[in-house]
């Protein structure tokens, strides 16, 4: 499975060959490197640590580090791993994959991995719209604003009984705090790539805010 990390650029619009708007969003993915190969001996699965943003060092922390091998060797630590050329990132997310073996660690990813006409999803977190209402968060119509009571049109109305359960249920909609969650747009098409500048243009929109992480990976039902 191919996969990689980016930030959200946002969106615009392309002209196709036949004078078609399509609306797209800019998506600024890799260079990513390979943090870590897991292999069905070693670890029971496959998959493939992946990691992107580089930071200071002095960002991250000693484990961190130790687990990107940018701690230097020395006479007392013999055994400790040596550099593999992976800067310090911020990021590590992994994918599942058959292949595991074709890839090494401090191997850079980018998106030229991708081609025009792929489907991929996109994984990102929402907006965060804070404490919301039953009308904005659920799509309630709210009560009438008529038969002289003005104060409860945007009300969630009755939760429960006082018969019956005599309780309120679990999951029940109500009002609380919305968005800032996981959320994936499956199956969009890739319509560009610029891999001078690690761009790529999926058509439709994304999840999330401009300049928030988004993960791009095959898509599972294409």
């Amino acid at each position: 499975m191919k996969g990689l990390l980016g930030f959200k650029l946002g969106m615009t619009q392309i002209i196709d060959d036949n004078g078609v708007v399509m609306p797209v969003t800019v998506v600024q993915a890799g260079p990513c490197y390979v943090t870590q190969v897991k292999t069905s001996e070693s670890d029971g699965y496959e998959a493939v640590q992946v990691g992107f943003g580089e930071a200071k060092e002095k960002r991250l922390t000693k484990g961190q580090r130790g687990h990107l091998a940018l701690l230097k060797t020395d006479q007392e630590h013999p055994k400790r791993k040596k550099s593999a050329g992976i800067p310090a990132v911020r990021y590590l997310r992994e994918f599942r994959t058959g292949s595991a073996g074709d890839y090494k660690v401090g191997q850079i990813l980018t998106v030229e991995q991708f081609q025009v006409g792929d489907r991929v999803d996109i994984i990102g977190k929402t907006k965060g719209r804070g404490f919301a209402g039953v009308v904005k968060r659920h799509g309630f119509r709210g009560g009438p604003k008529t038969h002289g009571q003005s104060d409860r049109w945007r009300a969630p109305g009755s939760i429960g009984s006082t018969s019956g359960m005599g309780r309120v249920i679990k999951g029940l909609r109500m009002a609380g705090r919305m968005g800032n969650e996981r959320a994936t747009s499956q199956n969009l098409e890739v319509v560009r790539i610029d891999p001078e500048r690690n761009l790529i243009a999926l058509k439709g929109s994304v999840p999330g805010t401009k300049g928030g992480l988004v993960v791009i990976r095959d898509a599972a039902k294409g």
